[in-house]
C-alpha cells in the first residue's frame, strides 16, 4: 500500500460519504477508542486474559484498519504527509538501532 495514496482515497472518502472530517479533538478520542478496542483484542485473544463470548468473532485487521483510517484522518486534516513521515521515522530508526537489537541479549 502506498501510503500517499491511501491519504488521498480517505480524503475522497471523507468528501463523498463524510460530509466532513470531525474536529482533530474528536478524531483523537476516536484514534484512542480504536487502539482501546485492538488492545481489548489482543490482550484477551493472545494474552492472559480469557476472551469474552461476545468478542471471539471480532476482527483484529478490521480493528486494525479503523486504527488506520483515523490516523489517516488525522494526517490529512493537521497536513501531514504520513509517507514522508514514515520514510523519515524509518531512517531515524534504521540510524538509532542498526546493531541495537542484534545485541540485546533478550532477543536472542
Amino acid at each position: 500500500m502506498n501510503i500517499k495514496n491511501a491519504q488521498k482515497e480517505v480524503d475522497q472518502w471523507i468528501s463523498k460519504y463524510g460530509i466532513r472530517y470531525f474536529d482533530v479533538l474528536t478524531n483523537m478520542v476516536q484514534l484512542t477508542e480504536e487502539v482501546g478496542e485492538v488492545a481489548r483484542i489482543i490482550s484477551r485473544r493472545y494474552g492472559e486474559q480469557s476472551e469474552k463470548e461476545e468478542d471471539k468473532d471480532k476482527d483484529l485487521g478490521e480493528e486494525l484498519s479503523d486504527v488506520l483510517f483515523v490516523l489517516i484522518c488525522i494526517a490529512n486534516q493537521t497536513g501531514i504527509d504520513l509517507q514522508k513521515a514514515f520514510s523519515n521515522k524509518l531512517k531515524i530508526k534504521t540510524k538509532r538501532d542498526k546493531n541495537r537489537h542484534s545485541r540485546n541479549s533478550k532477543l536472542l
